[in-house]
């Protein structure tokens, strides 16, 4: 678990970071959020302590790569950009990683100052991962909860750290991905530690195009 942990605290380092670009923000809330994506989770049971214990070798792992990397890290290309959805890519061969990142359309309840929320869709093939799911809530999730992904007919549940969200294994990314490329509008609902819960609406009509382009650049076959 571990070693997985740590491959995706890699594989969403950099596109974090370059997220500040599309979407500013302050920097270091974006570092923070690369290193907390799921690990295999077997059991919602498990996942509460197994989420907890790799956040916390993720974010080791985080700090230690990001603090010198941060100001010589390799420039991200805009490969495009789809309706709400802007592709990138960034790095060579060995260390690629593309991503497609998009801000909501609607979000509600309005005036609660929260930071600005996120999706992002990220490839990295050199660690063999691919259509890493994540959302970026802009406030301290309720400890425990989960966030609720709506797709059309489609519920997904995604398990939280901090203020951000993941699905909790690789075959549950393949699904969401799969469905938000056929689908016309994401809803996104979170519950905060204080305060109502919040529902976000992204518009899909440009995710297949925006996705196809991080296929292309990073060499994922659907």
């Amino acid at each position: 678990m571990r070693k997985r942990w740590l491959r995706l605290v890699a594989a969403l380092m950099l596109p974090a970071m370059f997220a500040v670009a599309a979407f500013p923000a302050p920097a270091a809330e974006r570092k923070k959020h690369a290193g907390k994506h799921h690990a295999k989770q077997p059991a919602k049971k498990k996942v509460k302590t197994a989420a907890a214990g790799a956040a916390a070798a993720g974010a080791t792992a985080a700090a230690a790569t990001a603090r010198p990397a941060a100001p010589q890290g390799p420039s991200a290309q805009q490969l495009g950009e789809s309706g709400l959805w802007k592709a990138y890519a960034a790095g060579d061969a060995s260390s690629r990683v593309c991503y497609i990142v998009a801000k909501p359309e609607k979000s509600e309840p309005a005036g609660t100052g929260r930071k600005p929320p996120m999706a992002m869709i990220t490839h990295r093939p050199g660690e063999n991962v691919a259509n890493v799911v994540s959302f970026v809530e802009g406030y301290p999730l309720k400890d425990g909860s989960e966030v609720a992904l709506l797709v059309g007919a489609n519920k997904f549940e995604l398990f939280t750290k901090d203020d951000s969200a993941w699905a909790r294994t690789s075959d549950l990314d393949k699904s969401i991905v799969s469905a938000l490329a056929k689908g016309k509008r994401a809803v996104v609902k979170g519950q905060p530690q204080k305060g109502p819960a919040t529902t976000d609406v992204y518009a899909l009509d440009g995710f297949p195009k925006a996705l196809a382009l991080i296929d292309k650049a990073c060499g994922v076959k659907r």
